[in-house]
């Protein structure tokens, strides 16, 4: 029976520089042996993919965009991530809770209590080994993502909700400070690479 996986998520907020530097680990890992598998969040899932297009592109009730979140996350839990992990593939995955506590609870202001128990109900105790959280100032976030592509309807909220979203994640972060590890996404990619390298090494190998 192989070694169980490793689960590594990477967070943030929009336009903090974390899809840079996933398929890089991706890649460093698999030149250490271990099978990989990158996905992400909403989405990771035919099914997923499609509720992301909704997600992304349709307004709705905060609920509703609370409970299709978690509809496609328990898809992709059942369908991609435990089947890998329990093969001995490592899951990368731009994304997962830490993002609906961020975006539907501290941006939206969604109940905490509803969103836990969605968490769950939905994955038990189930956690990441390892949450790398990318995170920059407004001002370079919304830099970033401003010339790359048409916005989504996340990316188009105001100043407020996106300075809520990034104080909801340091918060998180502060309250589970052995998973989840800050990353100052300002600095040289070598500088971040150099540091993920180390956190990855002294936490999950």
């Amino acid at each position: 029976m192989s070694e169980r996986g490793k689960f590594i998520t990477f967070e943030g907020i929009d336009g903090a520089g974390k899809s840079t530097h996933i398929e890089w680990l991706a890649n460093w890992l698999r030149q250490r042996g271990h099978g990989v598998l990158t996905t992400r969040e909403p989405g990771g899932t035919p099914l997923g993919e499609k509720l992301r297009a909704l997600l992304l592109a349709d307004d709705m009730h905060l609920e509703t965009e609370a409970l299709l979140m978690f509809a496609a996350r328990r898809e992709h839990l059942a369908r991609v991530i435990y089947p890998a992990l329990e093969k001995g593939t490592w899951v990368i995955s731009d994304r997962f809770t830490d993002a609906s506590m961020a975006y539907q609870g501290g941006g939206r202001g969604l109940a905490m209590g509803k969103l836990e128990a969605l968490e769950q109900w939905v994955q038990g105790d189930f956690q990441p080994d390892l949450t790398l959280l990318f995170d920059v100032s407004l001002e370079v976030a919304q830099a970033r993502i401003a010339t790359t592509r048409q916005l989504d309807r996340f990316e188009q909220e105001k100043r407020d909700f996106h300075q809520r979203v990034r104080q909801a994640y340091l918060e998180r972060a502060a309250a589970h400070p052995r998973r989840m590890q800050v990353i100052r996404g300002e600095r040289s990619l070598d500088e971040i690479k150099k540091e993920i390298e180390q956190l990855v090494t002294s936490n999950c190998l």
